[in-house]
C-alpha cells in the first residue's frame, strides 16, 4: 500500500508546477488583435448579404462570406447611446441606468412622466477596453462615442486614443470637412468623415507597437442623419434609382402616430452605405498587408435597426421588418452581425440563434484567449460555440424602452422568449403578441387568441425589469 503522504507531495508538487507553467490557466501566450466595426442605425437589410438589391456593399459581402453571419442578432434597445453603454460593459441597459439616446427629448403633451437616467456611462464601470488594457492591449476609438461629455470621454473610458469620440450623437459639421469636431484635429486634406476616420484607423495599424496586441474600435457616423451621400457615388445611384420600378418613388405604411418607408431608393443613402463599404475593405485590405488578417477577431454590427419609421418616412426600409430605430418591432433592434476568428473556420455559416449585443464582451475575450470576466459582463455569454457549431444555453431576451422618440414611438417594453415576442405599450395600455418563426413582420396579434402564452411572456417581462432594476413610466396624473 502506497504511503498517503506521499501521494499527497506529489499532487501539490503537480499544482504548483501547472500554475507556475501556466497549463491551468486560459491565459493566451499571444492573444489575439480584436476590431470592433460599430454602424450607427444600419439597417438588418441595409446590406447585400442580407438582402438589399439597392445599396451596394461588396467588400462587407465579401467579408461575410468568411465570416459567421448571424441572423437573429439584436441589440438591447432601439436607440443608440443604451446599446453603446452595453457593448461596452456586457450589460442590460436598465443596469447602467442609461436607456435612451443621450439626453433623450420631451414630447409635447406627454401622459407619462418617462425615467431619468444617466447622461453619461458612469467611471466605475469597467469597460471592454478596460478589460483588455489589463492584458497589455493598446487600445484606439473613432467615431461616435454618445456616452458622455468631457471627463466621460472614449479615453477616460480605457481608451489610450480617441478620433472623433464625443457626446454629440451625430456629427456637428455633417460629413463633410470642416467636421467641428473637438476631438478631430483639422487637417488640409479632410473631405469626408467616414474616410478620414478610416485614415485615422489606417495610420494607427501602421504605427502601433508591433509588440502589443490591440483593440480597434471603430465606431462610424454614418449612416445616421444628416443624409449625406459620399459625392463619388451620388450621380451613379441616382441613375441607378431612376431605373427602378416608377422611379424608385417611395412607398410608406403608416405605424401609429409614424409613418414607415417601405422601400430603399434613397440615392444619397445608398452612397453613404458604398463609403462605409469601401472603409470596410480598406482597413480589410490594411490587415492582410501587414499580416494581421489571420491574427485579428473582427465583429461587424450596427447600435440599432434602420432609421424607417419617422412622423415623415425615414431614409431607409428593413422590410420584411415592422418599424425601425427607436421601436420595440424587429425592425427597431433586430440588426446585421458579422464575426470571423482566426482560430475557427466560419467560411458560408450562417447561424440563426438569438444573440444580442452584450454579448460581444465575453465573445472576444473567449476569441482573443483571454479568460472570462462574469463579474463584468453580467448580462453577455460567449458566442464561441455557435461558431464551432455547437449551441448556447436557451434564455429570454428583453428590451425596456420607457421613453418617447422622434420616431412616433411611445414609452414601452418587449421580451422574445423562442419564437414568442410580446411588446408592451404603456401609453396605450396595449400588449401584443407574435409567433415571429410563423410572422417576422409582427402583423398578426396573437394576445387575444393565446391569453396563456401572452400572461407567460408578460410574466418573464415582468420578471427580468426587476432583476436589472428597469424603471417604469408612470402616469403624470
Amino acid at each position: 500500500m502506497k504511503n498517503p503522504s506521499i501521494n499527497f507531495i506529489l499532487l501539490a508538487a503537480t499544482l504548483v508546477f501547472l500554475i507556475f507553467s501556466g497549463c491551468g490557466s486560459k491565459e493566451a501566450e499571444n492573444p489575439k488583435n480584436v476590431i470592433v466595426f460599430l454602424v450607427d442605425d444600419l439597417g438588418w437589410t441595409d446590406l447585400g448579404c442580407y438582402g438589399s438589391k439597392f445599396y451596394e456593399s461588396h467588400r462587407i459581402d465579401a467579408f461575410a462570406k468568411e465570416a459567421a453571419r448571424f441572423t437573429n442578432a439584436y441589440t438591447p434597445n432601439p436607440v443608440c447611446s443604451p446599446t453603446r453603454a452595453a457593448i461596452l460593459t456586457g450589460r442590460y441597459p436598465s443596469r447602467v441606468n442609461i436607456t435612451d439616446w443621450i439626453p433623450g427629448m420631451t414630447p409635447r403633451n406627454p401622459t407619462l412622466k418617462t425615467p431619468e437616467d444617466r447622461y453619461n456611462l458612469a467611471l466605475s464601470e469597467v469597460t471592454l477596453a478596460e478589460a483588455l488594457k489589463e492584458h497589455g492591449y493598446q487600445t484606439f476609438y473613432a467615431g461616435k462615442w454618445h456616452l458622455g461629455d468631457e471627463g466621460h470621454y472614449p479615453q477616460n473610458q480605457g481608451f489610450d486614443i480617441n478620433k472623433g469620440g464625443h457626446d454629440k450623437g451625430s456629427p456637428p459639421g455633417g460629413y463633410y470637412a470642416p467636421f467641428n469636431n473637438p476631438q478631430l484635429e483639422v487637417k488640409e486634406d479632410d473631405h469626408y468623415l467616414t474616410d478620414r476616420l478610416t485614415n485615422e484607423c489606417i495610420n494607427f495599424l501602421e504605427t502601433r507597437s508591433a509588440e502589443k496586441p490591440f483593440l480597434l474600435y471603430l465606431s462610424y457616423y454614418t449612416v445616421h442623419t444628416p443624409i449625406q451621400g459620399w459625392d463619388e457615388f451620388d450621380a451613379y445611384f441616382l441613375e441607378k434609382k431612376s431605373k427602378l420600378p416608377n422611379g424608385g418613388k417611395p412607398k410608406v405604411r403608416s405605424e401609429q402616430n409614424g409613418n414607415t418607408l417601405l422601400t430603399q431608393s434613397g440615392h444619397k443613402y445608398a452612397a453613404m452605405v458604398k463609403a462605409l463599404d469601401n472603409s470596410v475593405g480598406r482597413i480589410l485590405d490594411t490587415l492582410k498587408v501587414q499580416g494581421l488578417d489571420k491574427d485579428t477577431v473582427i465583429v461587424f454590427s450596427s447600435d440599432n435597426g434602420g432609421l424607417s419609421t419617422k412622423t415623415v418616412p425615414g431614409p431607409t426600409s428593413v422590410l420584411p421588418l415592422r418599424a425601425g430605430k427607436g421601436w420595440c418591432y424587429e425592425g427597431g433592434i433586430r440588426v446585421p452581425l458579422l464575426i470571423r476568428s482566426p482560430s475557427i473556420d466560419t467560411s458560408n455559416t450562417t447561424i440563426d440563434t438569438p444573440v444580442i449585443s452584450m454579448d460581444y464582451f465575453p465573445t472576444i475575450l473567449d476569441l482573443a484567449g483571454l479568460p472570462a470576466r462574469p463579474d463584468l459582463h453580467t448580462d453577455g455569454v460567449s458566442l464561441k460555440p455557435l461558431l464551432e457549431g455547437g449551441e448556447i444555453e436557451d434564455r429570454s431576451l428583453f428590451w425596456h424602452y420607457p421613453h418617447y422618440h422622434g420616431s412616433a414611438w411611445t414609452p414601452g417594453a418587449a421580451v422574445r422568449v423562442g419564437d414568442w415576442k410580446l411588446i408592451q405599450f404603456y401609453e396605450y395600455d396595449k400588449i401584443e403578441l407574435y409567433n415571429l418563426a410563423a410572422d417576422i413582420e409582427e402583423m398578426n396579434d396573437l394576445s387575444k387568441s393565446n391569453p396563456e402564452k401572452t400572461a407567460e411572456l408578460l410574466a418573464e417581462l415582468k420578471r427580468l425589469q426587476a432583476e436589472t432594476g428597469s424603471q417604469i413610466p408612470m402616469p403624470i396624473n
